[in-house]
């Protein structure tokens, strides 16, 4: 094991850790509020189903790469080397549809009530939750034509290419046009960044116009940045501008990678670690973003270091109480 793959090792496990730890907070909060019989917010479903896309592009990456990065390759049998290939596939498109729903819903939000997003504003909330749904649904669906296109190794011939993931090889038809079915499979992602794109712009406008129409209100020693709705705008605007360049970034290497048979071996595993940014740091925007997320964020961070500094004046009093008896 060479010192690149062990610091690449080192960088999986810090970013699959830190990610979970972020999106599982995010699922816990959501679930334990509906558990309690309240109801979320229509943005916290678009956060809860991000959180799950996030997770599930961590645990197909991160783990099976820190296997590999650990000197453990071509570990998967080939049912598991489809499924981890199925789940980042769903979870990836999942993700990048969150992200462009979430950037739609704040258009419509904030957008002024004089505007044709208006008529959106109340039968938006209602959308969201199947909308959530139809994500889920049509990218299970359409990712079933990537199983269709890999093989069993033992079906392996002289027409056949081999495409070597680490933790388990793909093999294809000497056929197969990887670059055109990249091209093709990657369609709705282009829309889905082409809105997010136009919307992003939208919404600059808007904080923009709604900066010189408020500014002769507000003290000018109030920071503009505690006004929830630019906050909140400048959180989502954040988490585009971040999907897009890491987006593009991984997919002219994927790109590369079709194209070109031979390439480094750390290129592979610094291509998924690239892809597994985004979902890393989505949930820490969200949370240090959204105030009523940050107080429990706050609370539970309070109440574990209460648990400790309450456990160490226990054991001390003991002590004490110990000593004098002796």
């Amino acid at each position: 094991m060479t010192l690149s793959y062990l610091l690449l090792g080192i960088l999986f496990f810090i970013q699959t850790g830190v990610g979970i730890l972020g999106n599982f907070f995010l699922l816990g909060l959501y679930t334990f509020t509906l558990l309690n019989g309240h109801k979320l917010r229509p943005i916290e479903y678009i956060f809860a189903h991000l959180a799950s896309a996030n997770s599930k592009v961590l645990l197909s990456k991160g783990i099976p790469q820190m296997i590999v990065c650990l000197g453990f390759k071509n570990f998967l049998d080939p049912i598991g080397c489809k499924f981890i290939v199925y789940l980042y596939a769903v979870a990836r498109s999942v993700s990048l549809s969150m992200t462009c729903l979430l950037s739609g819903f704040q258009v419509i939000t904030i957008s002024p009530s004089n505007s044709w997003w208006a008529e959106l504003k109340i039968q938006a909330p209602k959308c969201i939750l199947p909308s959530c749904f139809l994500c889920w649904c049509f990218y299970l669906l359409i990712n079933c034509t990537l199983l269709g296109t890999m093989h069993n190794s033992r079906y392996r011939t002289n027409n056949t290419k081999i495409w070597q993931l680490g933790y388990c090889s793909i093999l294809t038809p000497a056929s197969f046009n990887a670059a055109l079915f990249a091209i093709i499979f990657s369609m709705p992602d282009v829309l889905c960044m082409g809105f997010m794109i136009c919307s992003s712009a939208y919404l600059v406008l808007l904080l923009h116009r709604h900066h010189q129409q408020v500014q002769h209100i507000h003290s000018p020693h109030l920071s503009p940045r505690i006004f929830p709705e630019k906050r909140a705008t400048q959180a989502i605007l954040l988490l585009v501008i971040t999907y897009v360049s890491f987006y593009s970034i991984n997919s002219s290497l994927s790109f590369y990678q079709f194209k070109i048979n031979k390439h480094p071996p750390w290129f592979t595993p610094t291509l998924d670690l690239l892809a597994a940014y985004f979902p890393a740091i989505s949930p820490f925007v969200l949370i240090f973003s959204d105030s009523q997320v940050l107080k429990y964020w706050y609370a539970l961070w309070h109440r574990r270091h209460c648990c400790l500094l309450c456990h160490t004046v226990h054991n001390h009093t003991h002590f004490q109480n110990s000593s004098l008896t002796l």
